[in-house]
């Protein structure tokens, strides 16, 4: 799960974005080198025109100047100088450099450096200039552990990581920022090889996925008359959900109708107003308080994960109706190991306020807030925010 965190002792959660750009991306494409992968592109950087070499910084801003209306909702972290700060400085954003980068033009291990410690920066998502090469890079260091976002930069982008423009990449982060529903998708990443593509020859290998948002839709098969059938998602919910779970886990079930589907997907018994446990396919305990729920989390042969939904109405994650996941559960479990489930119909009616944690730890809700994936259908996710108060 992706958290973010609070800014300048707010308790409203801001969208952490790290930032990183490849200065090179897309310089190829001037020279007819199909590519921007090659020593030649570097041997003849110099002999390029200013605005020329700018190409990924002038579409990076390009991307970034939507988000000035909401400068106060977005922080950002980076690299230093044409890697991302040098973008941010000149929109007057607020961000924070982290890093240092070698002398000379940048290279691939630049690119992976920054992104690995920009993610251990606990940033929400990884927002990128460049193409399939710097894709396969920020692939290399983080998979599937963050949320990505590419702005199209490059000569080659057959991956689906990037959106359709610098201003589409833009609009996407607005819209995560407005509340509204934006999905989660896994993407491909992609490449070429260039020196057979300046033979003629397509090569193009499928490196792996990514984790992307895209535009919040409702998905077809939960689809009536333009609305979603709140009994069909939870369905769905429930199904990918006892798809997805692994023996090796201790799963502590909320209480909650989207829940209880959970359980009726394994049929397995369920405490509709109680927490349950269940590893394997069977019931540890039910209706198990705070003293039992730290018990068979320190008896589990395995890590545990918690499956917590959206109180209707409220929006409300933690503290209302599920206090049984007091602070010392949910930090015995870990923040990462948290999901949550709720149609999207739910989220919908929020209007846009953030989903709300209470858990009697102010320490504790500030690290819950940030923006989290909710799963809302079968292998359907959308990012959404959450904080401490509306």
């Amino acid at each position: 799960m992706y958290r973010g965190r609070y800014e300048r002792g707010r308790v409203s959660a801001v969208l952490h974005i790290g930032l990183v750009v490849n200065p090179l991306a897309g310089l190829g494409g001037s020279l007819a080198l199909k590519g921007s992968d090659g020593e030649v592109l570097r041997d003849r950087f110099e002999q390029l025109p200013p605005q020329t070499r700018d190409r990924a910084l002038r579409r990076t801003v390009r991307a970034l100047q939507m988000l000035q209306p909401v400068a106060g909702a977005v922080r950002f972290s980076c690299w230093p100088g044409a890697m991302g700060e040098q973008a941010l400085r000149e929109l007057q954003l607020d961000y924070e450099v982290l890093g240092a980068v070698s002398a000379g033009l940048t290279t691939a291990s630049d690119t992976r450096q920054a992104v690995t410690q920009l993610a251990a920066a606990g940033i929400d998502l990884v927002l990128f200039a460049g193409g399939d090469g710097t894709a396969r890079d920020v692939f290399d260091a983080i998979g599937t552990r963050c949320p990505v976002l590419g702005i199209p930069a490059g000569v080659k982008m057959h991956s689906s990581v990037f959106a359709v423009s610098p201003e589409a990449a833009g609009e996407l982060l607005l819209r995560l920022v407005d509340g509204g529903l934006v999905g989660v998708q896994a993407q491909e990443v992609r490449d070429i090889d260039e020196s057979a593509f300046r033979q003629g020859e397509v090569r193009s290998r499928f490196y792996g996925e990514m984790m992307v948002p895209s535009e919040g839709h409702y998905l077809q098969q939960t689809k009536v008359g333009g609305r979603e059938d709140p009994d069909l998602a939870i369905a769905d919910i429930a199904a990918w959900q006892a798809q997805t779970m692994d023996s090796d886990f201790t799963y502590l079930i909320g209480p909650g109708s989207t829940t209880a589907a959970i359980m009726d997907q394994l049929a397995l018994p369920n405490t509709l107003l109680g927490v349950d446990v269940i590893r394997d396919g069977r019931v540890l305990a039910a209706d198990a308080d705070e003293t039992r729920l730290l018990q068979l989390i320190a008896e589990a042969p395995g890590p545990a994960q918690l499956v917590v939904t959206v109180i209707g109405g409220q929006g409300h994650l933690f503290g209302r109706g599920n206090q049984q996941f007091s602070p010392a559960v949910i930090r015995r479990v870990g923040l990462d190991n948290i999901t949550v489930v709720a149609a999207k119909s739910k989220i919908t009616a929020l209007q846009g306020r953030p989903l709300l944690v209470d858990t009697n730890d102010a320490a504790l809700d500030r690290e819950l807030c940030g923006y989290r994936v909710i799963n809302t259908g079968y292998d359907d996710n959308i990012l959404y925010r959450v904080s401490a108060r509306e």
